[in-house]
């Protein structure tokens, strides 16, 4: 019972972002064995991601994107082990589709005055370049494709 009052306090905290698209879809267990919860949610990739706390009460919030993506993230997915071959998170993608959309971007977010960094960080899970170094470290160790233009 505590951790649906967690996810009560979490959806009246947040509520308020339902308006920008988020989806508050409940409590997921992600490890049966260590009974380990999160408080999943999504998004449109056109959101402040800066908005949403990583944890929230112990509880880490799980983000997934919905909705249809620019072709920038367009990935075909149909193909066997296409994730091998292309990340579709890929910090490059991020910096042309701002690039590309920087006007849009900033009227939908509700923010004219953003900076370029301000765009990726709100678009890309929070900060674009912790996201960039992450990914870039991954790239070398050979977990995830580099990117292809």
């Amino acid at each position: 019972m505590l951790l649906y009052d967690t996810l009560d306090r979490f959806e009246k905290k947040y509520a308020h972002l339902k308006k920008k698209g988020l989806r508050i879809n409940g409590l997921k267990m992600i490890d049966p064995k260590r009974k380990k919860h999160v408080i999943d949610v999504s998004r449109p990739l056109i959101f402040d991601n800066r908005t949403l706390p990583k944890s929230f009460e112990g509880l880490d919030v799980k983000t997934i994107i919905h909705g249809d993506l620019p072709s920038e993230f367009k990935v075909d997915r149909t193909k066997p082990d296409w994730q091998k071959k292309e990340y579709i998170w890929a910090p490059e993608r991020f910096e042309h589709f701002v690039d590309r959309c920087s006007v849009e971007l900033k009227k939908q977010l509700g923010n004219p005055a953003m900076s370029r960094e301000d765009l990726l960080s709100a678009l890309c899970f929070g900060d674009f370049e912790a996201h960039k170094s992450k990914t870039q470290l991954m790239v070398k160790e050979g977990k995830l494709p580099a990117f292809a233009s």
